[in-house]
């Protein structure tokens, strides 16, 4: 091997230029994140959890069923909350395809000792909290450490969303403007608590700010044109029933840019981390090569994000989907209908923004990776994690033989054989 791929010579870093003109950025959106929080910040988080949920002198109740008629639908079920434990009935949901089962755990509410019981819900604390332990488990088994920054990152980012945006909305402040701000300090801390403070996950937090402040732009636009939501859902109507400041068009924007924070993360730090790997692999490359060989990733990576979103959706909204087909109605008028306009209009503007989102992301990268930049920034932590997939590309790269011409596109050929 060549001296100039020496595994003795220390990784290239980004010059401090570069260094420089990454963390000014950086600082530059968290001043704005943090003088939008300022403006926006709740008076006060007395709403929060200030409203019954259940009738006056009514309480929640847990209960296993005992037996079930199916004649009437009433069933017997015994209460086990602390301090009510008996043997009461329970009235029928109201559903002709609820069918209780001996054994089943369900919530209850006594609105009257005297009367029936009412069936609000089953007991699911148990599978749930299974679900999230297996979940837990598998991504530390898997990801290690950066795992853990993940999950520690996903529940401050909760926390975030939990006690400033929600108590935000409720006091009257701007919902883009707490929609960016919650999804620029949320973003923050996910990817520097999972990912680390360095160039590479610098370079995914720009492309992201950069994709949200496009997916802001179009949506406020979207939002105002298509009347979103010209006819409120259920929720909506509550909330503004609840509070009457809140701005039901502004709350669909902010819902806009976070709903699309998580898809516009994983395309921009996908993208940074291929832009890495393609300069370790190839430090010969240029900021234009690496930005072209990055987009052909970026393109496959755009497809596949794309119809993702919105598989997501119908596969969140197959009931609503199945019930618009029910009634005579042209497509057209279906797909702008209120029930569904609101979801196609947030998925067209997250997608455009995710769209504009990759190159932004991988012209960042490979200015940074191309003119100096830390290509190999974490190659220690790769062999510490015993990650070989970063190490076993720079190894092959420095094996392989240079391809030049027509195969630099499409690889080596293989050699032809004769009959």
């Amino acid at each position: 091997m060549g001296a100039g791929h020496s595994h003795s010579e220390s990784p290239p870093r980004a010059n401090a230029a570069t260094t420089r003109l990454l963390w000014a950025l950086v600082v530059g959106v968290l001043a704005a994140v943090i003088v939008g929080a300022a403006v926006t910040w709740p008076s006060t988080w007395d709403k929060l959890g200030s409203e019954s949920f259940l009738y006056e002198d009514a309480r929640r109740l847990e209960a296993e069923v005992v037996a079930y008629d199916e004649t009437t639908g009433e069933s017997t079920v015994d209460v086990t909350t602390p301090g009510a434990e008996a043997e009461r009935t329970m009235a029928p949901a109201g559903v002709a395809t609820l069918v209780f089962e001996p054994g089943d755990e369900v919530l209850v509410i006594e609105v009257d000792p005297d009367q029936p019981l009412i069936f609000s819900d089953f007991e699911r604390d148990p599978p749930i909290l299974a679900l999230l332990i297996v979940y837990v488990v598998l991504v530390l088994a898997v990801a290690w450490w950066r795992g853990l920054g993940a999950l520690v990152g996903l529940a401050l980012a909760f926390g975030i969303v939990a006690f400033y945006t929600v108590p935000a909305l409720f006091d009257g402040a701007s919902p883009p403007v707490v929609g960016l701000v919650t999804s620029a300090g949320a973003l923050f801390v996910l990817l520097y608590v999972a990912h680390g403070a360095n160039a590479r996950t610098t370079t995914a937090y720009l492309g992201t700010i950069a994709g949200l402040l496009f997916t802001a732009i179009i949506g406020t636009w979207a939002v105002s044109a298509a009347q979103i939501p010209g006819v409120p859902s259920e929720a909506e109507v509550n909330l503004a029933f609840l509070d009457g400041r809140i701005s039901l068009q502004g709350l669909a924007l902010c819902g806009l840019m976070i709903a699309g924070l998580g898809v516009l993360n994983d395309v921009t730090i996908t993208q940074a981390s291929a832009v890495w790997e393609l300069g370790k692999a190839r430090p010969d490359l240029g900021p234009w090569q690496l930005f072209s060989r990055g987009m052909r990733i970026g393109r496959d990576h755009i497809a596949s994000t794309v119809y993702t979103i919105a598989f997501a959706y119908v596969g969140a909204s197959l009931p609503l989907i199945m019930l618009i087909a029910v009634y005579d109605n042209p497509v057209s008028t279906a797909i702008t209908s209120s029930e569904i306009a609101g979801e196609v209009v947030r998925t067209l503007v997250g997608s455009i923004g995710l769209v504009l989102a990759v190159p932004l992301t991988t012209a960042i990268g490979a200015l940074i990776v191309g003119l100096g930049g830390e290509a190999v920034d974490d190659a220690a932590e790769d062999h510490d994690h015993g990650g070989a997939g970063s190490a076993t590309v720079a190894v092959v790269a420095e094996e392989a033989p240079e391809v030049t011409g027509r195969d630099a596109e499409t690889g080596p050929r293989e050699p032809r054989t004769e009959a």
